[in-house]
């Protein structure tokens, strides 16, 4: 945890401004917050589905999970507006770090015929996303436990300007990005 941190503060800054001809350090992009999302459309019929998948999200993030409500009412899905349908945490600071750590070389290494994330997943203004198929990814997770297999979205939000910083800070904390 603490080395990912001191690791960005020296090697990732001279990196970037190599790389970038930042003028001051302060241009350097930083990795501001990371967003997991966990969406439960199961949870419209059954409670307790939501209360397991905020379960995982608590013990894979090690933060408490916030639940999310539907912003409009959907007939065909049978979804009514303030209905919970999901959770998410926000990281920031060192649990973020550790995270990243955790998700960067345990998780994603453990995933079958891993072959890298995909370089393409960038918003146009710095920030990426990415999709995870199966929560028991990760390492916390007890595989005999888990009452069905969930997916999740992990955003990364950067101060990046562009998506060519954002793909490079990524890169330096070892995101293995896809050959194209």
């Amino acid at each position: 945890m603490a080395r990912l941190k001191d690791l960005y503060y020296d090697e990732i800054v001279e990196a970037m401004i190599k790389k970038f001809g930042y003028k001051n350090v302060m241009e350097v992009p930083k990795l501001e917050k990371i967003v997991v999302n966990m969406g439960v459309g199961e949870a419209k019929d059954n409670a307790k589905v939501l209360e397991n998948a905020v379960n995982d999200m608590e013990i894979i993030t090690g933060q408490k999970a916030v639940l999310t409500k539907a912003k409009n009412s959907v007939a065909n899905f049978k979804i009514r507006e303030g209905m919970n349908i999901g959770c998410k945490t926000t990281l920031r600071g060192d649990k973020m770090y550790e995270f990243l750590d955790r998700l960067v070389n345990l998780a994603l290494p453990r995933v079958r015929d891993f072959r890298g994330v995909n370089p393409n997943a960038f918003d146009g203004r710095g920030n990426y996303a990415l999709g995870i198929k199966e929560q028991f990814i990760f390492p916390e997770i007890e595989y005999d436990k888990i009452d069905k297999t969930r997916g999740m979205d992990v955003i990364f939000v950067t101060t990046a300007k562009t998506d060519e910083e954002a793909r490079e800070l990524l890169t330096l904390f070892n995101m293995p990005f896809a050959r194209q």
